[in-house]
């Protein structure tokens, strides 16, 4: 049975595919800004899935997930040519000025 994924996946994936008797068709993303529009919708994919594994009541499961988040933030900053030590100074000057999520406080309504 033929299944469509029409997405970005692991570099190992198609070896793995075949490995396991299967096969599959692959392209490769030449354009960069498809390249990044695909690694965003993956990381999108990616967040979905670490919330659904939020119902698993294996933390394994979660901290996988959260791997795969990872794994391609970390390829959005080498598309993206952004240091890794330039994120984190923005997220400190960020929760710097507006806080982190550590008093987990939830805005009900706000108003002007």
């Amino acid at each position: 049975m033929r299944i469509q994924y029409n997405k970005l996946v692991r570099d190992r994936i198609p070896e793995i595919i075949r490995e396991n008797h299967g096969s599959c068709e692959t392209v490769s993303i030449e354009n960069n800004d498809e390249y990044i529009s695909a690694l965003f919708e993956k990381l999108v994919e990616e967040a979905l899935e670490a919330l659904s594994a939020r119902g698993d009541a294996r933390h394994d499961a979660i901290v996988s997930e959260l791997a795969d988040v990872y794994e391609v933030l970390d390829a959005i900053l080498v598309a993206l040519q952004i240091d890794p030590d330039m994120l984190r100074t923005q997220q400190q000057e960020k929760r710097q000025n507006s806080g982190g999520f550590q008093e987990r406080i939830f805005l009900l309504w706000s108003e002007n």
